[in-house]
């Protein structure tokens, strides 16, 4: 019984993990995900190196990770 209950249990866990991850997305959002802006650092030793020169020069760090401002405007 308790052997039952514990399979049964780790599938409804595993099912309802499964089911809440999923969404749907329309064809017209698929626009907005492509966006390179979205992309993940191909090689963030790279990347580290060519900004460490630059938050040296400024005084701070980060910031950089934005190609726009937060007000959509470009």
């Amino acid at each position: 019984m308790t052997r039952r209950f514990l399979v049964l249990s780790l599938f409804c866990l595993f099912l309802s993990t499964a089911l809440c991850g999923c969404a749907r997305v329309q064809p017209w959002q698929r626009e907005d995900l492509s966006d390179p802006i979205m992309i993940f650092d191909e090689n963030p030793i790279e990347k580290g190196i060519k900004e460490h020169p630059i938050d040296y020069r400024e005084g701070s760090s980060g910031g950089t990770g934005a190609q726009s401002g937060g007000c959509g405007c470009g």
